[in-house]
């Protein structure tokens, strides 16, 4: 057995060194079009599986069920505050060297650097939350296996998704690529079947609208949803050390590559978010199902209205984004950790501690789906720190040279994490008063 598993970790070496040699000869010239740019995909699919995790499941039905179209604006605003943000995260480990926790760690405060280290891993526990539920309620759902032992299978499938890491970098964003894509599939099945209002998207995907106080707690929700804290810190480090710039020329030549790769991710993930929103407005709100609150509602109210097909494609796409998130988000765990305080801990420890809270949630009852949105919010808030970290860090030419932002880079992210911050303090307002 040790023989074989030596033999499959040579050949993963192999096929890594293939990889790098096919992205040098793209930096070099010698390769062109979308030959050059494949073995420079891989960090940004991984990091936009966060974007669709089943936290976007939840507030995204709840969204389109209580408000129809109108929330739409929300995720294109998000999406493309993903974009800018996920670039300069990419940008930070090409020009750097380093993942953003490290940087912080080496020039922040101590005490400052443990605040961001503890409330980022509460970020990574209520994302794993999220995440673990997700899938645990797909294999209830799709296979009728208990929420307690779908749990434990969930925790178990994801910790040997882990495990392809050892074969390197390629295996698992190939793996995690094709779950993207399998759930982009998904909703473009779900689409054909839900028959949306073309013109009622184009409108509100660009004219925002704000509610009452609970349309502004699911767009809080919508946004941690979307733009991910954990995701921000992990990008950085799938960049660092998988083709290595040798000077500022190739600096800036592998970053044009990440951005055409970021470009292509995020759009999927933003058609993803957007069709599940929209399903929900076609399906539910428009037949006066506007009250579906919950994952399990939404999947037993699609079987009678579209049919058990839209169903258990719903539930397909459900399982493959809790599962795939779930592996990214304890990849995120460990680069905050590493980061932050300079150790780390056994795969298969952090996957059984970040197991607990989803255990207890379900021994104990609690509504997985309000559980889901409030986890989102809680993502929300814990946002902003490494957003102004990015910033603060990609706008100084001492640590990012060639690649240091442009001022309208800074004051896009910065009316971006205003933005959020804003939004923040309104719902904290809102709650208090209410």
């Amino acid at each position: 057995m040790s023989h074989t598993n030596s033999l499959a970790v040579d050949r993963a070496q192999v096929a890594e060194q293939r990889t790098v040699s096919a992205a040098r000869d793209a930096i070099s010239g010698k390769v062109k079009g979308f030959r050059a740019l494949l073995p420079f995909l891989g960090p940004a699919f991984i990091a936009s599986i966060a974007y669709i995790d089943p936290g976007n499941f939840a507030t995204n039905i709840q969204s389109g069920a209580r408000f129809g179209y109108k929330m739409l604006w929300i995720i294109v605003l998000a999406n493309l505050m993903a974009m800018l943000l996920q670039n300069m995260s990419a940008k930070l480990g090409i020009a750097t060297g380093k993942s953003l926790p490290e940087i912080c760690r080496e020039n922040f405060p101590k005490w400052l650097t443990i605040i961001m280290w503890i409330v980022s891993e509460l970020a990574a526990m209520a994302t794993d939350l999220a995440e673990f539920l997700g899938a645990t309620l797909a294999l209830n759902l799709l296979a009728s296996i208990p929420m307690l032992l779908a749990t434990i299978i969930t925790g178990v499938v994801t910790y040997l998704i882990l495990m392809l890491e050892k074969y390197g970098f390629r295996p698992l964003e190939k793996f995690i690529a094709a779950f993207a894509v399998l759930i982009g599939l998904c909703y473009l099945v779900e689409t054909i079947f839900s028959k949306p209002n073309i013109a009622q998207i184009a409108y509100h995907s660009v004219v925002p609208w704000l509610g009452n106080s609970e349309s502004l707690i699911l767009a809080v929700g919508v946004l941690g949803a979307t733009v991910m804290p954990h995701a921000i810190y992990l990008h950085s480090s799938l960049t660092q050390g998988r083709i290595v710039p040798r000077n500022d020329k190739e600096k800036i030549k592998i970053q044009k590559f990440s951005t055409k790769e970021i470009f292509i991710a995020m759009t999927l993930a933003g058609f993803i978010n957007l069709s599940m929103m929209y399903m929900a407005a076609s399906v539910f709100n428009t037949t006066g199902n506007s009250q579906i609150a919950d994952i399990q509602s939404a999947y037993h109210t699609l079987t009678p209205l579209l049919g058990p097909a839209a169903a258990s494609v719903f539930l397909i796409s459900l399982l493959a984004s809790g599962l795939s998130s779930s592996v990214v988000g304890t990849m995120a765990g460990q680069v905050i950790m590493q980061g932050f305080v300079g150790f780390t801990i056994p795969v298969w420890i952090r996957r059984l501690v970040t197991m607990l809270p989803t255990v207890i949630i379900v021994a104990i009852g609690v509504d997985p789906t309000r559980t889901l949105v409030i986890s989102q919010v809680v993502l929300s808030m814990v946002l902003p720190f490494p957003i102004i970290a990015l910033i603060y860090f990609t706008q100084k030419k001492e640590f990012m040279g060639v690649l240091t932002n442009k001022r309208t880079t800074t004051i896009a992210s910065s009316l971006f994490a205003l933005i959020i911050l804003g939004l923040n303090v309104w719902l904290v307002v809102q709650t208090f008063l209410s």
